[in-house]
């Protein structure tokens, strides 16, 4: 297997683009990472969505958003893995260009959540859980996470408030994200002050659904352009795991299986530890999945997270770093295409390109996306290179 880097990578900020269609999002993302990576042009576009056949009718990705950008006679298609598509399409493009199958290889994430309006959406989000046990009698991603926010508080008896010390870690580390939705602190005495969403989780415990793209270049180090503007980010190892698709078909919910293996493996591939990374992009689509996370992936005792969190071990000064440019909370959650952004986030990170949000020295980061209540779960270790 051959090493593989990121030689570019382009994103939109994350928002309501009413007036922007899924060509539109992709291409603005696409043709920024083509220009940061010197002009390499794919021969392979790996695309992570979510919604769009449902959303936004529309399938076979590949013939579009290639035809879109004037790749035409390339090998492009979409890759579905929930909210973890846009991580799982980081791997397939990993493993193309590892292989030497490819050699520069587009991994693009893109979601139109706004091409619909409606209780509808709803129904089309639960897709990524058991729809015949699950989501026809109702219980949507947050009925899931409000579930296992219940029965951490029941089993560990956290302080309620706690829990929000995540939410307010994301939306202070998103102030100075310029492609952020979400560019405002969020105090705990507002989180405290939410409305419920499904009890005890409330408005605040879950990252907002939103439009958006994000795109990555892969190749070789020896295909790097000799005028590279930017220091190569080095995509160590992947890792792709998964668990039951039902909450119900496990034996301990609060465990996250699927995340302890997957950032073993990932660690293991980039003969690493995991207390070897300087920062951890990890999938907060609601709070209580970041804590599971945590605890799962070893950075914190089970039952512990919670009040690590709430003790600033995970802030931009802390121990670990997480969710450093506001994660999905802060940056707003585009389903498909969370999975890339958290790696461009990370890239900028190891290309000290993070700005006001820069983790000081870093040189490698662990990336992870989940699909549904960690049912599938894909890990990535970023180092900078060389």
């Amino acid at each position: 297997m051959s090493e593989v880097v990121i030689a570019g990578i382009g994103q939109i900020p994350v928002g309501e683009h009413w007036h922007l269609s899924l060509r539109n999002l992709s291409a603005a993302a696409i043709q920024a990472a083509r220009r940061d990576a010197g002009g390499l042009k794919p021969q392979a576009m790996y695309i992570g969505n979510f919604l769009a056949p449902v959303v936004s009718n529309q399938s076979n990705l590949g013939a579009l958003l290639a035809d879109n950008v004037g790749l035409d006679g390339i090998e492009a298609y979409a890759i579905e893995a929930a909210e973890a598509s846009g991580g799982a399409a980081l791997r397939v493009g990993y493993l193309a260009v590892a292989s030497g199958y490819v050699d520069v290889a587009l991994v693009v994430g893109v979601e139109k959540f706004t091409d619909q309006v409606g209780t509808g959406l709803n129904t089309a989000v639960a897709q990524s859980g058991d729809y015949d046990y699950e989501a026809v009698q109702g219980v949507t991603p947050a009925v899931q996470a409000g579930l296992l926010m219940q029965r951490y508080l029941h089993q560990y008896a956290p302080p309620r408030q706690a829990l929000g010390a995540l939410p307010v870690l994301c939306h202070a580390n998103a102030v100075a994200n310029p492609n952020a939705m979400f560019r405002r602190p969020l105090s705990l005495e507002a989180y405290q002050r939410a409305a419920m969403l499904s009890d005890p989780l409330n408005l605040f415990d879950m990252a907002a659904y939103a439009d958006g793209a994000a795109a990555i270049i892969l190749t070789r180090p020896a295909l790097l352009p000799k005028d590279l503007s930017h220091p190569a980010v080095r995509l160590s190892a992947s890792s792709a795991v998964i668990d039951t698709l039902a909450l119900h078909d496990r034996s301990a919910p609060l465990a996250f299986e699927a995340v302890r293996h997957s950032t073993a493996r990932a660690c293991r591939k980039a003969g690493i530890q995991a207390a070897d990374v300087d920062l951890f992009e990890l999938s907060d689509n609601f709070s209580i999945y970041g804590v599971l996370s945590l605890e799962a992936a070893g950075f914190a005792a089970r039952g512990e997270g919670w009040k690590l969190v709430h003790n600033g071990e995970f802030s931009r000064q802390g121990r670990l770093p997480v969710c450093t440019m506001g994660g999905m909370k802060g940056r707003g959650n585009p389903l498909g295409a969370a999975g890339v952004y958290q790696a461009v986030e990370a890239a900028l990170q190891l290309r000290d390109e993070a700005g006001e949000n820069q983790v000081a020295g870093a040189r490698r980061a662990l990336v992870q996306s989940l699909g549904g209540p960690a049912s599938t779960v894909v890990t990535h270790v970023l180092e900078r290179y060389p």
